[in-house]
């Protein structure tokens, strides 16, 4: 059952970081065509404000799961970039439209910012796609593939 459950669990993670990923190209190519003058700033925050939510449940989601399933390991890695995005979300000033606010975001950089923190996501969830890879192509090995049924086999 274990055995079962711990490829579940790789193949949501999986599914969940590769989501994440998509969403955070998504991020790049709005705060782009901002910066291109292609969309407005209002536009774009709030396409982004849409987003920031979900990202966080989707990770804080992965990482419970996690936790309750005893990779420990894996929570070590996942913590702070959970309490990073609900940090972000929670330091987000009282007037703001959300994280991404049109009125700030060509102030002091914040576009720049905005754009460097995705990229660092990006990079972050890319290296975690394919250390959960890793992980599902060895639960779905586990044990020795090549010598996996010789118990069964009856010698003359």
């Amino acid at each position: 059952m274990i055995f079962v459950m711990e490829q579940l669990l790789f193949a949501f993670a999986l599914l969940d970081t590769g989501s994440l990923l998509f969403l955070l190209v998504y991020f790049i190519i709005t705060l782009s065509d901002l910066e291109c003058d292609s969309l407005n700033a209002r536009q774009c925050c709030s396409r982004l404000n849409r987003w920031v939510i979900p990202k966080v449940i989707a990770h804080t989601f992965l990482l419970f799961l996690l936790l309750i399933n005893g990779q420990w390991m894996l929570t070590l890695i996942n913590a702070p970039m959970t309490m990073w995005l609900i940090y972000e979300v929670f330091s987000t000033p009282q007037g703001n439209m959300g994280v991404y606010d049109p009125t700030e975001i060509h102030n002091h950089g914040q576009l720049k910012r905005h754009t460097r923190d995705c990229m660092i996501y990006l990079g972050y969830y890319l290296v975690l796609f394919f250390i959960y890879l890793y992980c599902l192509i060895v639960s779905l090995l586990k044990g020795d593939p090549i010598n996996r049924h010789e118990d069964d086999m009856v010698e003359f």
